[in-house]
């Protein structure tokens, strides 16, 4: 049986050691190489041909970035996934990394704690992304990265876009941020319902990752606060490690923020607030489900859809992982399936329903 080739590059050597003892725990991968700097990485991905590198930011010679950038030149589809630390800096530096075309991170463990606690945490965030990002070549990796079989439609999937939309909600995970960016910066400064978000992050890079993409687009995105009011025209995501829920007071709909138990190993997780925007929006809603491992979103796309809302799934061609979206088509779920480069207009025409003539010509030219 082929085995995943990967390449560690980590200027230390006890996390070469240990990353390499976690993958080397699964069947599935084999560490055929490591490297002590990105010099050193760039001449071993020559030499072993690696399926994936795993690659720290800080190293002495070439850093992170400036490797990364060196690989996209030479091998654009070569599947990266970059070490970082749960820091300002850190969160900074990976959302740089994933701009300049890193597949996924994980976040390196802190220094407290013991040596096994730490690599058991390395092989749980890493070994399902190895297998995930690698999955198209070696084809579906049982439980971890394949979609289920294409089910028949469970609910009308027909072109023509259903009633009125007040609200959009994305899930998104692996290859997020990018994505996000495509979209948004393709929505109309008077995009007329509010936009909320679940990003699979950590603390810190929510933040950071809302101002980029503000910076980006024509509409503001911000992290979202508990008791905030929702709005025409903005975009909230939720914080890292809080769940996000919404509320109506009247005529306002307000965001709440929890620390309930992680769904899908995942807090914020896409189903706790598809759920919530079902409860409080039900048929006038609209999910949309991005590029991204695992199941997360399926069960709430599931009460979307019998609450009468739409959802749109991201395309397996135009995902990196085709597995959040997939689940979505193979339950049945999806009211449209479209490439990443379509979403922001396919949205666009969903909400213009019942809208003022104006934007229905925005929508259309979008």
């Amino acid at each position: 049986m082929n085995r995943i080739r990967v390449l560690v590059v980590d200027d230390a050597v006890v996390v070469r050691r240990m990353v390499s003892d976690a993958l080397g725990a699964e069947p599935l991968i084999e560490v055929v190489g490591t490297a002590s700097n990105g010099r050193l990485a760039l001449e071993r991905i020559t030499q072993l041909q690696p399926d994936l590198v795993t690659l720290d930011i800080d190293m002495p010679e070439m850093d992170g970035l400036e490797t990364l950038a060196a690989i996209r030149k030479s091998w654009p589809r070569l599947p990266v996934i970059m070490f970082s630390t749960l820091t300002e800096r850190g969160a900074l530096t990976t959302l740089d990394a994933l701009a300049l075309g890193a597949s996924d991170y994980v976040t390196k463990p802190s220094h407290t704690g013991s040596i096994a606690a730490a690599q058991q945490r390395v092989r749980e965030q890493l070994t399902p992304k190895v297998l995930a990002l690698c999955s198209s070549r070696w084809g579906p990796v049982p439980a971890v990265a394949a979609a289920p079989r294409i089910a028949p439609p469970r609910f009308e999937t027909s072109g023509v876009a259903g009633g009125r939309v007040d609200v959009v909600t994305i899930g998104v995970s692996t290859g997020g941020p990018n994505a996000l960016a495509t979209i948004l910066s393709e929505l109309p400064v008077d995009f007329p319902v509010p936009i909320v978000i679940v990003q699979h992050m950590p603390p810190l890079f929510t933040r950071f990752l809302a101002d980029r993409l503000t910076a980006a687009s024509r509409i503001n995105v911000r992290e979202a606060e508990a008791g905030g009011v929702l709005t025409p025209g903005a975009v909230w995501i939720a914080p890292g490690n809080f769940h996000m829920t919404l509320y109506r007071v009247n005529n306002q709909v307000r965001m709440a923020l929890n620390q309930d138990p992680p769904e899908h190993s995942c807090r914020p997780a896409a189903d706790v607030l598809f759920r919530s925007v079902a409860e409080v929006y039900g048929a006038r809603s609209l999910a949309v489900v991005l590029t991204g491992m695992g199941q997360d979103g399926t069960l709430g796309c599931e009460r979307i859809r019998e609450a009468g809302g739409q959802v749109i799934a991201q395309d397996e061609a135009t995902s990196v992982v085709w597995g959040m979206p997939g689940y979505v088509v193979g339950a049945g779920l999806a009211s449209a399936v479209v490439p990443l480069d379509r979403v922001a207009s396919e949205m666009c025409r969903r909400v213009s329903t019942d809208r003022l003539p104006g934007f229905s010509a925005i929508a259309r030219a979008s």
